[in-house]
Parts: structure tokens; C-alpha cells; sequence
């Protein structure tokens, strides 16, 4: 039977490259993916994504070449990314612990939760792309922490590029807090590379200076004592497997995220890039 990939996508933007690299080999294998949002909001990516040219500061190198940004204008004009799920509408909320009828709400929630689980089970793989826009949107959104979470109850391949690597830094089980990451190998991006000034997402007309925190810290802090965060610093990509984690650092990674994505769900392959 084909294989079925769940894409999240940041309401705020996505970076087109991030997405076109693994949905393109998905394609190819044969994969059905279906897009998911935060709210159920179309998603759409970030400008500097869909223009060739763009010039990345801190690596003072073009990162959006003709290829990558025709496939990420194309993906955006065409239906495809149309009528997404919606998380929020899928999950519940976690009640506030000074909520009325806490004890009670607490226990609809995790039960509701469960279910929700349970339907997790047609689906092969999670695919969260990155970008700025997850900052706002996708960091720190409680129901996707819970999505993680099922998808790693269930031992399934969790997939996160660039920012949205965050995400597994901060997925973790509300009783014992404890990260999912800690004692894995994973990358994310580097200090080095991370932006001085110019952070921008869509809907929001501000500049919101550096990132809003830097990765490489929060990495390796979640991974350790036992893991290890590797930023591949000085080479062209950092993609890593440490099963069912598969993490790419940057744009540059996004075609290996995909290949390696397809090695796993038809081969098995459990470790790569450490």
C-alpha cells in the first residue's frame, strides 16, 4: 500500500525549498501527503522563498535558486495546498490547571487526545517544514506538541527542518516535562548562521530582528547529557537520522531530508549524519 505523510505548514510562512525538496520525493515514491495548519488557514511561502536570487546574510551566498523557487510559486498558485486540516479542530486543549472542573477537564482531554492518536494510525510519517513563520505559529503550539507525541507513541518517522526542529525540543509528556530529544542526535540551525537582523513572517508587517531565540542552545540543552546536537558548521548540509527522528538544518538539506525520508519508510534505514 502507498505511503501517507502529514505535512505541517505554518500559517505564517513556510520556506518553499523546505517543502518542494521532501513533497517532490515523496511524490515520486508514490506517496499520498496531506497538508495540515494550525487553524485550517491555507498556508503559503515566505516571499524570499519563491525568488530566485535571494541572498542569505549570514551565509553570504544566494540560497534560492531558479528550480526551487518556480517549484515553490508553482505549489503556492496551484489548489494543492487548498482546504487544509485543521489541528485545532482535530486536537483538544490542554485546560488551564486553574480551570474550573480541572480534574474533570483533564481527564476529556486525555481521553479525547487518545482518540485522536488512534486515527494517527493511517499515516506513515509526520513532516514539519521550517521557516520563520513557524516561530509564531508551530514553536510552541501545544495541540502539535501533541501531534508529536502521537506519532512517537506510535514509533512513526517525526521529520522537522530548520526552525520547526524546535518543535521536538519542546514536544514532551506534561507530567514528567522531560524533552523526547534528550539523549538523541540531532541538528538544527547553527548560531553562526543564524540572522542578525531581517526575521520577517507573513501577515505581520514588522522586522522582528535575530530569531526569537537561538536553536543551537536549545538543542543542546534538550538532547543532553546523553544526545548530541550537531550544527555541521562549514559544510553544506547537516541532515541527521537517529531514529524516529530525522532533522535537516537548513534549506540545503530539504532533498536529503526527502531521499532519507524514503530510505526509512522502504528500507528501514535507522541512523544517518552521526
Amino acid at each position: 500500500m502507498s505511503k501517507k505523510i502529514l505535512c505541517v505548514l505554518s500559517e505564517y510562512g513556510y520556506w518553499g525549498e523546505e517543502l518542494v525538496g521532501p513533497l517532490e520525493e515523496a511524490d515520486a515514491a508514490g506517496y499520498e501527503t496531506v497538508f495540515i495548519t494550525p487553524t485550517g488557514k491555507r498556508a503559503h511561502a515566505l516571499p524570499p522563498s519563491a525568488k530566485a536570487g535571494y541572498f542569505d546574510p549570514p551565509l553570504k551566498k544566494v540560497v534560492t535558486d531558479e528550480y526551487y523557487a518556480a517549484k515553490t510559486r508553482e505549489i503556492d498558485a496551484s489548489p494543492r495546498l487548498d482546504n487544509p486540516l485543521s489541528l485545532k479542530d482535530w486536537f483538544p486543549e490542554r485546560p488551564y490547571f486553574n480551570d474550573q472542573n480541572f480534574g474533570h477537564e483533564l481527564v476529556a482531554y486525555h481521553k479525547k487526545r487518545e482518540e485522536c492518536w488512534e486515527q494517527l494510525a493511517e499515516y506513515d510519517a509526520l513532516l514539519m517544514v521550517g521557516g520563520s513563520g513557524p516561530l509564531i505559529d508551530m514553536v510552541n503550539n501545544q495541540r502539535l506538541h501533541d501531534l508529536v507525541l502521537g506519532f512517537l507513541k506510535l514509533n512513526k518517522l517525526i521529520i522537522a527542518e530548520c526552525y520547526a526542529v524546535t518543535i521536538l525540543a519542546f514536544a514532551r509528556d506534561w507530567s514528567e516535562r522531560k524533552s523526547i530529544i534528550s539523549g538523541r542526535h540531532v541538528t538544527g540551525h547553527a548560531l553562526e548562521y543564524d540572522y542578525k537582523d531581517g526575521t520577517g513572517v507573513l501577515g505581520i508587517d514588522a522586522n522582528f530582528g535575530p530569531p526569537f531565540f537561538p536553536l543551537e542552545y536549545i538543542l543542546r540543552d534538550a538532547t543532553a547529557p546523553n544526545g548530541q546536537y550537531h550544527g555541521g558548521v562549514g559544510h553544506e548540509r547537516s541532515t541527521v537520522l537517529d531514529y524516529p527522528f530525522l532533522t535537516g538544518r537548513s534549506t540545503q538539506d530539504s532533498k536529503l531530508v526527502g531521499q532519507l525520508m524514503v530510505k526509512v519508510l522502504e528500507e528501514g534505514l535507522a541512523r544517518y549524519g552521526w
